[in-house]
C-alpha cells in the first residue's frame, strides 16, 4: 500500500501521536510520502523510516491508495489542491481547532488506521468549485472544495458586484464582497456571513453577501449545473479574488465566472462519523442548559 502524507507544523504535543502513526505504518510495511514542507517540521521532532518519500506540489501522486491530511481543515483543504484530478480518497486527522473536515483525533490515529486497512469506512464525494478568469490568476489551481470569493481590498468603500446566472441578469450587490459557497463551505465562510447550512451531498450553490449595504438582500441557493458570472466595480482598481484559502489582488477590468469543477474530492469517513454527527459537535446543536444531558443517539 502507498499513503502519501500532508500537513503543517504541529505543536509539540502532538509529535507522540505522529510518531504512532508512523510507527503503526511502517509496521504495516506502507510506502510513505510525505510532502517536502511538512518533512521538514517532522524530522526535527520524530524518528522517520529510512525509506520515506518526499514529493512536492506539482509531482504526480498516481498510484497512491490514500492521502493522510494532518493540521485543521485548512490543511485538508490544501491537500485537495495536490490530489486534484486524481480523485485520491483523503482521510483528514485533525490538530487543529475545530475540524469539520479532518474528523479523526489525535488518540484516535490508531483505530482509524484499523478502520482504514479493513476498509470500515465510506467514501463521500464532495462536489468542488471552478473559477474561470480571464487573465488567469490562479496559476492552475482555479478549484476550490469551499468556497470563492471576490472581496474589497483594503478598508476602503464597498464594492458592487454585478452578478448573473447563466448570463441572465440577478442582481448588483452593494457589499464589502460576495461569497459562492460549495455545500462543504456552507458551514465555513457562507455560514459567516448568514447562510445556511447544506449537506454535503446537495448539489447547489450558496452565494451569500459580505456586509451588504441593502439589508434586504439574503443569500440565495442556485443549482451548481449554473454558471455564475460577475463583474466588478468600485473606487479602488484592485479587488481580491480567493479560492478557499488561496488569494490574489486583480484588476478592475478582469473577467471572472465560476462553475462546478468536472471532478469531486473523495473524503474518507468512518463508520461511527457523519455530517449530522459533526454538525451537532461542532456547533453545539441539540445542547440546552434546561436539558444539559442533551438527547441521547
Amino acid at each position: 500500500m502507498r499513503i502519501a502524507i500532508l500537513g503543517k507544523p504541529f505543536e509539540a504535543d502532538m509529535a507522540p501521536h505522529l510518531q504512532r502513526l508512523f510507527d503503526d505504518l511502517a509496521a504495516r510495511q506502507v510506502q510513505v510520502s510525505v510532502v517536502k514542507s511538512f518533512h521538514a517540521a517532522l524530522s526535527q521532532q520524530l524518528t522517520l523510516p529510512d525509506n520515506l518519500r518526499l514529493f512536492d506540489r506539482g509531482d504526480d501522486l498516481r498510484g497512491t491508495d490514500y492521502v493522510l491530511s494532518i493540521g485543521g481543515d485548512g490543511t485538508l483543504l490544501d491537500t485537495v489542491t495536490y490530489v486534484g484530478r486524481l480523485q485520491i480518497p483523503i482521510l483528514g486527522i485533525n490538530t487543529g481547532r475545530l475540524g469539520f473536515l479532518s474528523t479523526v483525533s489525535p488518540d484516535q490515529i490508531t483505530p482509524a488506521l484499523d478502520a482504514l486497512f479493513r476498509g470500515h469506512f465510506t467514501l463521500e464525494s464532495r462536489s468542488l468549485i471552478h473559477a474561470d478568469t480571464d487573465p488567469d490568476v490562479f496559476e492552475g489551481l482555479d478549484f476550490g472544495l469551499n468556497e470563492f470569493s471576490i472581496l474589497k481590498r483594503d478598508s476602503s468603500s464597498m464594492i458592487v458586484v454585478h452578478t448573473y446566472i447563466d448570463g441572465e441578469y440577478l442582481n448588483s450587490y452593494w457589499a464589502d464582497g460576495l461569497v459562492v459557497s460549495t455545500p462543504t463551505g456552507s458551514t465555513g465562510y457562507s455560514l459567516s456571513c448568514g447562510g445556511p447550512v447544506m449537506l454535503p451531498q446537495t448539489n447547489n450553490f450558496i452565494i451569500a453577501p459580505v456586509c451588504p449595504h441593502n439589508l434586504n438582500v439574503r443569500p440565495l441557493i442556485v443549482p451548481d449545473r449554473s454558471v455564475i458570472s460577475f463583474e466588478i466595480e468600485g473606487r479602488s482598481n484592485n479587488f481580491l479574488l480567493s479560492l478557499d484559502s488561496r488569494s490574489v489582488t486583480v484588476d478592475a477590468g478582469i473577467q471572472v465566472a465560476v462553475r462546478r469543477e468536472a471532478f469531486d474530492a473523495k473524503l474518507i469517513k468512518l463508520n461511527h462519523v457523519n455530517f449530522l454527527s459533526t454538525l451537532r459537535s461542532k456547533l453545539n446543536w441539540g445542547l440546552d442548559r434546561r436539558n444539559p444531558a442533551g438527547f441521547s443517539v
